[in-house]
């Protein structure tokens, strides 16, 4: 009988241990734009140390993912729950903060390669492409 229950004991747990793993997500890291072209004149430096040019604006729309954190232009999001789909979905639920509002967000996206693609549920045919852009942008 204690037998028994030390190896129920080792399955509780190495369930638990499972349960507390967390899911391979797509790797969504990088600074996405809507036009690869225009990578260097949105976008100064490389990964945690991205950020947006002044005039950004003027030349197209982006946002930089880093882990868990999101920027964009006007505003800043943190990953609140994240779950990916089998067919290369993965849904998001993010506190976003602009400088006069606080508001959670849902949205969905599909990661192929470096193509981003922001699904509008419900509005068929409506979808945002972003492109990872592949380099350090360069100063100018």
């Amino acid at each position: 009988m204690p037998i028994r229950r030390a190896l129920e004991a080792a399955i509780i747990f190495a369930g638990s241990l499972l349960a507390a793993l967390p899911a391979v997500a797509a790797d969504l890291t990088g600074v996405w734009i809507t036009d690869l072209e225009a990578c260097n004149k949105v976008f100064t430096g490389t990964g945690t140390k991205a950020a947006f040019r002044r005039d950004s604006d003027m030349f197209g729309s982006g946002f930089i993912i880093d882990g868990k954190r999101i920027r964009g232009r006007t505003a800043s999001c943190t990953i609140d729950k994240m779950q990916e789909e089998k067919d290369g979905i993965t849904h998001m639920l993010a506190s976003c903060a602009t400088e006069i509002m606080l508001q959670n967000v849902q949205f969905s996206v599909k990661l192929e390669d470096d193509k981003l693609t922001r699904i509008f549920p419900g509005i068929d045919g409506m979808n945002l492409t972003y492109y990872r852009c592949p380099a350090k942008p360069a100063a100018r």
